[in-house]
């Protein structure tokens, strides 16, 4: 469990807060490129970590991410004109460029120089992967981007996707790092019927396997900490997954052929946006993206013209109990549906001193000791690492390891990999 003051270190984001400001020392996705798919189009309202932005793509391509509040009479710039290289209100015509400087304040006399002192809040933006990045922190301390596998590859390789959870961010990302729930929340019954049966082969493995409590190791690394779980099959091999939690909420999760992640970042201290990366090592066919936006495994199923998932607190994440007899351990469809269905359960933010962890919860505890060691850390002025340095996130996604019987010999071996191919 957590102290009362370190669950509200761990949790809080706002400006000023212990966590905030260490999420602002890294660079966040926050929108698809899609979500701004043309010059002069509709600005996007965006929530980040309790900041209320706007996001518009001006004239000449250009994303800008300013405050969304007119400094003149905090009107919304959501309901603002974006035209020629500039988003104006529609209050009283003041304009303001992607870097936030006001170009044009049409109420005001011709000789005034008034527009040169007023400015909004803006913040850097990059769009690369197939998303678009910002970075909320100290302009001086502006970080590369993080060297992600899935940021490199060709874009008819990968596949982002993005929604909203109903949760504080830690939720998401522990239920990332939480080794044995699988054996429990995602099991499909014998016998399913076919619309249910998951068609990840390590979901299958893991209920072939009969083991709810798998042997964990958990070692911390520069960009966060390496997880495995070792399950033993009924032929005698040790079925190891193998996966990767990075600073600050970026994870690579143990997924076979495909692999993927997912991001958790802080909407506010009650609602996260989660966004989904997943890759191949060669084009994927459209039946496999088809199947990737089934809803089955990530990501979910959402609203038409929104983030909002299909299956969701409002309707109990359309929870079905004749099939929680007969066909799965929660009668909920969908993989990314029954993570969110237990996370948002427990309530906007858990109050983590009524928790009683075990040791299946190894990768938790790693992952919040080091968060608020990072975030006391940068309170006492040392900037985390990670932010610092992105070819610590180029990690070897080696995962739905089999075959190996000894994890010390196997994370080991590709550390040393890891170490020359930054090299």
């Amino acid at each position: 469990m957590l102290s009362k003051e370190d669950n509200e270190l761990y949790t809080r984001v706002g400006p000023g807060t212990g966590m905030g400001e260490l999420f602002r020392r890294f660079w966040l996705p926050v929108l698809l490129v899609s979500d701004l798919p043309e010059r002069d189009g509709p600005p996007v309202r965006i929530r980040l970590l309790c900041e209320d932005l706007v996001a518009f793509r001006d004239t000449s391509g250009k994303v800008g991410i300013v405050e969304e509040r007119c400094p003149h009479r905090q009107a919304s710039l959501y309901f603002g004109r974006n035209e020629e290289c500039g988003l104006r209100c529609v209050y009283h015509g003041w304009k303001f460029d992607t870097e936030g400087r006001c170009v044009d304040m049409p109420n005001e006399p011709e000789s005034s120089r008034f527009k040169e002192r007023i400015r909004l809040r803006s913040y850097p933006v990059r769009e690369a992967a197939d998303l678009i990045w910002v970075y909320m922190g100290p302009p001086e301390l502006e970080p590369e981007l993080p060297d992600f596998e899935w940021m490199r590859v060709p874009p008819q390789q990968r596949i982002v996707a993005r929604w909203l959870q109903e949760s504080n961010w830690a939720q998401g990302l522990e239920g990332e790092i939480d080794a044995s729930h699988l054996s429990f929340l995602h099991q499909v019954f014998d016998g399913a019927p076919a619309e249910i049966q998951n068609p990840s082969p390590g979901l299958k493995l893991i209920r072939d396997s009969g083991v709810g409590n798998p042997e964990l190791a958990v070692r911390e690394t520069d960009y966060g900490c390496l997880y495995a779980a070792r399950r033993g099959l009924s032929d005698g091999r040790d079925y190891w997954r193998i996966g990767h939690w990075l600073m600050p909420s970026f994870s690579l999760v143990p997924s076979s052929p495909v692999f993927s992640g997912r991001v958790f970042v802080p909407i506010d201290d009650e609602n996260c946006l989660t966004i989904h990366y997943a890759w191949l090592d060669r084009p994927f066919t459209q039946a496999e993206r088809d199947e990737a936006f089934s809803g089955a495994v990530f990501p979910p199923r959402l609203i038409p013209g929104t983030a909002m998932p299909l299956a969701n607190r409002g309707n109990d994440y359309l929870i079905d109990r004749d099939l929680q007899r007969t066909g799965n351990f929660t009668g909920i469809w969908g993989v990314s549906d029954q993570d969110r269905a237990v996370q948002e359960s427990m309530g906007p933010i858990v109050d983590r001193t009524k928790e009683h962890l075990g040791s299946a919860d190894r990768g938790v505890l790693a992952a919040r000791r080091m968060l608020i060691r990072a975030a006391r850390d940068l309170r006492n002025g040392i900037e985390p690492k990670a932010a610092t340095d992105g070819s610590l996130y180029a990690v070897l996604p080696y995962l739905n390891i089999e075959v190996e019987q000894d994890v010390e010999r196997f994370i080991t071996r590709h550390r040393d990999d890891l170490a020359s191919r930054i090299d």
